[in-house]
């Protein structure tokens, strides 16, 4: 049976809270079996365990880096605790999302740049710790990503994704060479986005998962310009239900069928968060 997949899906999202369990049910109605719901802060550690559970899904505890502004210390011994006090629910499969932004320009400015490598630090050995993979947030930082994740390999190599991947051929060869998976999504369906189109036809196929981070990174279809949404044209939802359209769109690049690319993303997904085995099977 051909199922999907989506391995970032924010359903937590205030966007979803008047009809999360709608929104689920179409999504489950396109073969999109499974969704991996990340937390951004420890105010949502509770909602992404909840939904998890309520919706057959997974999910993640991290404190994103667009976060980290407002984190305390106390945030990363919090996430230690949930760690420790959820390592026997099989339904949390990673630490997540962390990273790095060096896009917003608020967050790349000392001493904020180096509050968020501290931050990512920190849970990359709360990862290792805990003995889970990780999701990765890469915005303009892949380069000190991997910096990171080169001085802190566990025993036995890291696993995770790269969610959202946008870097250089080079870059991604680096995560690959490091355990990593390359999440793509809705930033893939723009004709204009020819680096990232051209990786997500041209990168091996047992490195790529597939996700929609919705609410976020809504797909060509929905996306509305600045203009638009100024002469009152509303941007469209993104939401798990688009995962096979925006599939389809990376097996029409790749030159396979779409049924050929759920196979091997769902396995892929499976190799990089070994916890879904488990759940899926």
């Amino acid at each position: 049976m051909t199922f999907w997949i989506d391995t970032h899906c924010h359903l937590d999202a205030g966007e979803f809270s008047p009809d999360v369990a709608a929104v689920r049910a179409q999504a489950a109605a396109g073969q999109v079996a499974h969704c991996v719901l990340p937390a951004v802060a420890v105010s949502n550690f509770a909602a992404v365990r909840l939904l998890a559970h309520e919706f057959s899904d997974s999910y993640a505890l991290g404190i994103h880096p667009l976060c980290v502004p407002e984190a305390q210390e106390a945030d990363l011994l919090a996430l230690d605790a949930e760690l420790a006090l959820r390592k026997s629910d099989p339904r949390l499969v990673a630490v997540g999302e962390i990273g790095l932004d060096y896009f917003v320009p608020a967050l790349t400015q000392s001493p904020m740049r180096e509050r968020q490598e501290y931050f990512y630090r920190e849970q990359l050995k709360l990862a290792r710790k805990h003995g889970l993979p990780v999701i990765l947030h890469v915005r303009r930082s892949a380069d000190k990503l991997l910096k990171h994740l080169r001085d802190l390999v566990p025993e036995g190599g890291w696993r995770g994704i790269a969610h959202a991947f946008n870097g250089s051929e080079q870059q991604a060869m680096a995560f690959i060479k490091l355990g990593f998976k390359l999440g793509f999504g809705g930033a893939v369906t723009f004709e204009p986005a020819r680096q990232l189109r051209r990786l997500a036809a041209e990168l091996p196929l047992e490195v790529l998962v597939m996700e929609t981070d919705s609410p976020d990174i809504p797909p060509h279809w929905l996306y509305t310009t600045a203009a638009q949404r100024v002469a009152g044209q509303h941007q469209g939802r993104n939401e798990p239900g688009e995962l096979p359209r925006i599939a389809q769109q990376v097996a029409s690049l790749r030159g396979i069928s779409a049924e050929a690319l759920a196979r091997a993303t769902s396995a892929n997904a499976l190799e990089a968060l070994p916890r879904l085995k488990a759940l899926l099977s």
